[in-house]
Order: structure tokens, then C-alpha cells, then sequence
């Protein structure tokens, strides 16, 4: 049952904590680890890992690449855990028809612009707008048209949705914000 009254409309929006994003950075710092272990292996000439040998390789060149290999891997993998536990991109749209107000927040990366708020007048919002890019990598994004503003996208953008969810979406939010609908 949704107690929610009628003239507000709430929609979550997930971030970057999801669990492939999760999955993707224990894969790549074990990888990396792995990297920078045998590496450091062909340099000292002790395997530090019993399962892989390092007695073929050489320090120079491939040790010292895979130490390379191994530190990009680490700091790309501790990136993606810092955005998998700062939940980068989450947040809300909230839309009043009784204040006249619409509130879209997002998180985003510690700092002084962590909190992403913005704020509008109903009345600014000119139409609900649904890009959509077919080919190799198809992507469809909703945005709102604001009177004298960029366009503000409200889904993720690496959002893979149907077009017919994403029609319906932009449909249900132009019905409830009473405004019309245009492509981009």
C-alpha cells in the first residue's frame, strides 16, 4: 500500500553500489595484487606466490612492467571500491504539485561539492525529454528541459533500460507534472 500522497511523486536512484560494481573491484585488486606480487618476485628472486613461479621472468623489462601493471591495477581498484562504498551517483527526484517545488539530489565524491541539490519551480520545467541512441552501445536518458537551464538528466547514465520502460517513465512524470513530452 503506498501512502504517499498524490501530489508528490518520489523516485531513489541507485548509485555506483551495486554488486557487479563490487564484484569488478575484488576481481581487479586480487588481479593486480597478483601483478605486483610476481613482479616483486622477479625482482628479489623469491617467489612470494608459491603457485606462480617468477623464475623465468626477468626484472627488466617484464617484472618491472607487471610491477607497473600491478600499482595501475591497485589504485584503479581502490577507486572503484571508494565509489562502491561512497554510493557515487545515488540519490532522489522528488517532485511537489502542492509547493510547486522539484528537488533532484545526488552524491557524489567527498569534498566540498559531495551533495549535488538542485532545486526548481515547477513552473521552470518546460517538458520531460528522452535521448535515446541506438547502435553498438544504445543508451536512454530522461531529462527535464528547465526554462533558461541546461538539461538535467534524472537516470543514470550508464542506465541500460528498454525504450518502452523508459517511454513509460517519462510518460508517468509528464502526466503528473502536466507538461509535454519531447525527443533529443
Amino acid at each position: 500500500m503506498n501512502s504517499r500522497p498524490t501530489w508528490i511523486q518520489v523516485e531513489f536512484i541507485r548509485g555506483s553500489r551495486t554488486f557487479v560494481n563490487l564484484c569488478w573491484a575484488c576481481i581487479l585488486v586480487c588481479g593486480a595484487t597478483g601483478f605486483l606480487l610476481v613482479g616483486f618476485s622477479s625482482c628479489i628472486g623469491k617467489d612470494l606466490i608459491p603457485i606462480l613461479s617468477s623464475k623465468q621472468i626477468a626484472f627488466i623489462p617484464q617484472g618491472l612492467v607487471m610491477c607497473f601493471y600491478g600499482i595501475a591495477g591497485l589504485f584503479l581498484g581502490l577507486y572503484l571500491c571508494c565509489t562502491v562504498f561512497w554510493n557515487v551517483g545515488s540519490g532522489y527526484n522528488y517532485f511537489d504539485k502542492r509547493e510547486g517545488i522539484s528537488s533532484i539530489f545526488r552524491w557524489g565524491f567527498p569534498g566540498k561539492n559531495r551533495r549535488i541539490h538542485i532545486r526548481l519551480i515547477l513552473g521552470d520545467i518546460e517538458a520531460v525529454g528522452l535521448r535515446s541512441q541506438e547502435g553498438l552501445f544504445p543508451s536512454r536518458i530522461l531529462y527535464l528541459k528547465v526554462r533558461g537551464r541546461q538539461s538535467i538528466p534524472l537516470t543514470r547514465i550508464g542506465e541500460n533500460s528498454t525504450p518502452e520502460y523508459m517511454e513509460e517513465k517519462a510518460a508517468e512524470l509528464a502526466r503528473f507534472l502536466r507538461i509535454s513530452i519531447e525527443g533529443f
